[in-house]
């Protein structure tokens, strides 16, 4: 795995061994990422569910003033500090150990512009993060969320629920990347 633009780009980074996480391929990534173009330059990007950290990293690396990882395990932690340091981007980048609930209830006091959440498939915390974010207030009416799945028809009936419309969706075989904003009110 490595990072695919801007001035990080080419660099290797660590990866995290065994079943419990999956890394987002490099070519989803390159996808997602030429996608979000024009919206990454200055924005504040929120990785859930962060594993590797490559998605927050890619994001400063291609211009983004700041990224917020989180994950509660402890091993992907230790890999995200040692891709932030071979990245040079420990000056732009929060790191947070714990759960996705916590880091969106207690450590997020700005807006976001694009948030990824990238949770295990077999969960609803896709749906849980988006609950919390709408009802923190955490984004603006430009923020785009998206959602990396392999449930694309659970998580859409889901989030059906709430106040966000799709306004994008790619598939690369098994993946599903759903993008979303904040429907207007009234």
């Amino acid at each position: 795995m490595r990072i695919i633009g801007g001035k990080a780009k080419g660099c290797k980074l660590y990866t995290l061994e065994g079943k419990d996480t999956r890394p987002t391929l490099d070519r989803v990534r390159e996808s997602l990422f030429n996608i979000l173009q024009l919206k990454i330059q200055d924005s504040i990007f929120l990785d859930l569910f962060s594993g590797s950290g490559a998605c927050g990293i890619e994001a400063i690396s291609r211009g983004a003033k700041k990224a917020i990882l989180c994950d509660k395990s402890k091993q992907a932690i230790e890999i995200i500090k040692k891709n932030i340091e071979k990245t040079h981007t420990k000056e732009q980048i929060q790191l947070y150990q714990m759960t996705f609930k916590n880091v969106l209830e207690t450590k997020i006091k700005e807006k976001l512009d694009i948030i990824l959440i990238d949770p295990p498939y077999e969960t609803n915390f896709a749906y849980e993060s988006i609950k919390i974010i709408l009802d923190q207030e955490l984004i603006h009416e430009d923020s785009v969320i998206i959602i990396e799945t392999d449930q694309e028809k659970k998580v859409k009936e889901q989030i059906s629920k709430l106040r966000v419309e799709i306004i994008d969706e790619r598939k690369y075989g098994r993946v599903h990347l759903i993008f979303l904003s904040q429907k207007r009110k009234g």
